[in-house]
């Protein structure tokens, strides 16, 4: 397997696992909401659990998605 092909695989599993890790977020009331949970009343609340994982998750695989970008590029020229 040549490494442009490899990195084209990793490129949508990545690109997969990070539209997952965004839908999964809800910017309004948190996951609480979404799993019957109240939402009312919280004006400033810290993430915690799932959601600060969630939130650490995209950042990293946003990361990653920027350098396996740059190196498909720098492979196939």
């Amino acid at each position: 397997m040549e490494v442009s092909n490899l990195l084209k695989y990793l490129i949508v599993i990545v690109c997969v696992l990070l539209s997952v890790a965004i839908l999964l977020q809800n910017r309004s009331g948190g996951l609480g909401v979404i799993f019957g949970g109240t939402g009312g009343g919280e004006f400033y609340r810290s993430k915690r659990g799932i959601e600060k994982f969630l939130y650490n998750s995209t950042i990293i695989l946003a990361i990653i998605l920027v350098f396996l970008s740059i190196g498909l590029a720098i492979v196939d020229v």
